[in-house]
C-alpha cells in the first residue's frame, strides 16, 4: 500500500527475508543512495547491513537505460533489485522498499529482528518534475532539527522541492554577512498577534539560520534528492528589513519588525541603492543555494507609499512608465537580469504578472488558475499553488475546536481532487509549461512544529500524490492506501490530524480565525480574477 501511488505495482508469489545477514550492493554512482539505505536500515535488521554482491540474499542497487527519477524494483525471496536512471531514481525506489516493512520499522530505535517483505515488482516514475512543498519560517521561526526533520518527510512522500520563505515582514531568517542588522534586528520581534484579528500575546519570538546552518540544511536535503529554493521577498514583506536598514524604506520615521498578520503597508523604495543593496544580499544567498531557481516573491506590494513618494513618482517619469504597478514590474526586471546574468533563473508570485512579466520568469501561480493560465500562454513556465487547492494553513472542517481556524475549508479530499495543469490548459501545448506544484504551510497562525504536523498531514500525502501519480483520481484507493500510510507517520511521530477531527491535546478553541465573510471573500476574489484578466 504505497504512497504516493506507483505506475504500476504487482504482487508475486514469496517472500524475501530481511535479517542480519542481508548484503547491500551498489553502482558505485548510487554508493550515496546506498550509504543512506544503509543507514535506514541496520537499525531494523540488527545487523550492518554490509557490502556484498550482487546475488542471493542481496539488496543491489543499479543503473539502467531510464528517466533520472525513475526506478524498477523487485522483490524476490532470493534477493532485492532497485534498477534507476539515475540516483534521484534508486533513492524513490528505496523509500518504496521501506513502505513494503511492517510500518514499526520507520521507527526510531525500533527492535532489530528479520523481516518479512512481500515479493512484489514497481515500476515507476514521477508525473511532474517540481514537487514541492513551501514552508514559511519567517511568521514563526522552525529551528534547524525540526526543518531537517520535515525534510525528511518531504522525503518519505517522494517531494523534491523546499521553497524556504526566508524573510517577510515579521522576520528576517538569514544570515547575510555584509548586512548583520538583518538578523541583529530583523529577526526579532517584540510580539505576535494571537489569531488573524486576535490581541497582541506579549511574547518576544525570533531566530534565524547562520550560513554554516544553510550549508547543513541545503546539504541534508540534497542527500534525498530535495532542492532547496530560497524566497527572499521584495519589494512587498520588507518591514523587517526595513526595521534593520530604514533608508531600504520611504518614510522618515523608524519602523519595527511587525507582529501583526495580513498585508502591510511598508514597502522598499525604488533608489538604485536599495536595488544595489538587494543584489548584495542575493549574492550571498547564491553562494549558499546551489538551486538555479531563486524566489524574490513581487506578491501583495502595496503602491500607497510609492503613489506618495517624490523618489517613486521622479523614478515613474524618468523611465517612462505608466503607473505603479508598471514601476514595481520593472523594479523585478532588475533582479531577472541579476539572476540570469548568473546563470539562475528568477521565481516570482502571480504579481508579476502585473505590469509586465519579467523575460525569464517562472510564475508560482497562487490565486486559483488565471495566472497559472496567463503565464504559460505567454511562454513562461508555472508552479501551480493554487490557495484554494493546496494551501495547508486553510482550515480542515467548519469544527470550533480546529486549532487553526483561518480561512476556507480544504479537507484531505479536497487536496486529493487537486489537479496541478489548469482544466483551461488541458489539449493546449502550453501545458508543458506547469512544471509542477507546491503545497503552501503559511504559518502566521501555526506557531509550533507540532501544529505543522498537524496542518501538513495526512494533506501532504493526498498532494503528494496528485504531483507524482498520473492524473486519474481514485479516491477510495487512496484512503485505504492511506489507511496503510497513517500508521508509518505515527511511527515517525507526525501528530497529523485524525479524520474525526482534532484529538483532545491538538485543539485550542476561542482562537480568533478570518472574519467569515463570504461577500468579503467574494470580493478579494473578484478583485485578483480582475487584476489577472488585466494581465493577460
Amino acid at each position: 500500500m504505497i504512497v504516493p501511488k506507483p505506475a504500476r505495482f504487482e504482487t508475486r508469489l514469496g517472500r524475501f527475508v530481511l535479517d542480519r545477514e542481508t548484503a547491500l550492493a551498489a553502482d558505485p554512482a548510487l554508493g550515496e543512495v546506498a550509504a543512506w539505505l544503509r543507514g535506514e536500515l541496520s537499525p531494523v535488521t540488527g545487523g550492518q547491513l554490509l557490502p556484498g554482491r550482487p546475488g542471493p540474499g542481496t539488496i543491489t542497487l543499479g543503473l539502467d537505460d531510464l528517466a533520472p527519477e525513475a526506478y524498477r524494483l523487485t522483490v524476490a525471496p532470493d534477493g532485492i533489485e532497485i534498477d534507476a536512471g539515475g540516483p534521484a531514481g534508486a533513492f524513490y525506489g528505496a523509500q518504496t522498499l521501506r513502505q513494503l516493512m511492517p510500518a514499526a520499522a520507520f521507527r526510531r530505535g525500533a527492535a532489530g529482528g528479520p523481516l518479512e517483505l512481500p515479493a512484489v515488482h514497481v515500476q515507476d516514475a514521477p508525473r511532474f518534475a517540481w514537487r514541492g512543498a513551501i514552508l514559511d519560517v519567517a511568521r514563526h521561526f522552525m529551528t534547524k532539527g525540526d526543518l531537517l526533520r520535515f525534510i525528511d518527510l518531504m522525503a518519505v512522500h517522494k517531494l523534491n522541492v523546499l521553497h524556504l520563505h526566508l524573510s517577510d515582514d515579521q522576520g528576517w531568517r538569514i544570515e547575510i554577512k555584509r548586512y548583520p542588522r538583518l538578523t541583529e534586528v530583523g529577526s526579532w520581534r517584540k510580539e505576535s498577534q494571537v489569531g488573524w484579528m486576535g490581541e497582541m500575546d506579549g511574547r518576544p519570538h525570533g531566530g534565524y539560520y547562520t550560513q554554516d546552518d544553510v550549508r547543513e540544511i541545503v546539504a541534508y536535503a540534497a542527500r534525498r534528492h530535495i532542492r532547496v529554493v530560497p524566497e527572499i521577498d521584495l519589494p512587498g514583506h520588507t518591514q523587517a528589513a526595513i526595521a534593520a536598514y530604514p533608508e531600504l524604506g520611504n518614510l522618515d520615521t523608524p519602523i519595527e519588525v511587525s507582529g501583526t498578520w495580513g498585508i502591510g503597508s511598508n514597502v522598499l523604495n525604488v533608489e538604485d541603492a536599495t536595488i544595489a543593496f538587494f543584489k548584495n544580499v542575493l549574492d550571498e544567498v547564491l553562494e549558499l543555494f546551489p538551486s538555479p531557481y531563486i524566489c524574490v516573491g513581487g506578491d501583495e506590494c502595496p503602491k500607497d507609499q510609492w503613489r506618495t513618494s517624490p523618489s517613486a513618482q521622479r523614478r515613474i517619469r524618468e523611465l517612462g512608465l505608466r503607473d505603479e504597478d508598471e514601476l514595481q514590474s520593472w523594479f523585478i526586471h532588475q533582479f531577472d537580469d541579476y539572476l540570469a546574468a548568473r546563470g539562475r533563473r528568477l521565481v516570482g508570485w502571480d504579481e508579476i504578472l502585473e505590469g509586465g512579466l519579467a523575460p525569464g520568469a517562472v510564475v508560482a501561480s497562487w490565486r486559483a488558475d488565471l495566472g497559472a493560465v496567463a503565464a504559460a500562454r505567454s511562454g513562461h513556465d508555472v508552479i501551480n499553488c493554487a490557495n484554494t487547492s493546496v494551501y495547508f494553513d486553510y482550515r480542515q472542517s467548519e469544527r470550533d475546536d480546529e486549532p487553526v481556524p483561518f480561512g476556507t475549508v480544504l479537507t484531505l479530499d479536497d487536496v486529493y481532487a487537486f489537479e496541478p495543469v489548469p482544466a483551461e490548459l488541458r489539449g493546449d501545448p502550453a501545458a508543458a509549461h506547469v512544471l509542477g506544484a507546491q503545497c503552501g504551510i503559511w504559518t502566521e497562525l501555526i506557531d509550533s512544529n507540532r501544529r505543522i504536523d498537524y496542518m501538513a498531514f495526512p494533506r501532504l500525502a493526498a498532494f503528494a500524490e496528485t504531483v507524482w501519480s498520473g492524473p486519474e483520481r481514485d479516491l477510495p484507493g487512496f484512503r485505504a492506501r492511506l489507511a496503510a500510510h497513517l500508521p508509518r507517520l505515527d511511527a515517525l511521530g507526525v501528530e497529523y490530524r485524525h479524520e474525526s477531527g482534532p484529538l483532545p491535546w491538538q485543539t485550542r478553541p476561542g482562537v480568533p480565525g478570518r472574519p467569515e465573510d463570504p461577500d468579503a471573500w467574494q470580493a478579494t476574489i473578484d478583485a485578483w480574477t480582475s487584476n489577472l484578466r488585466n494581465a493577460r
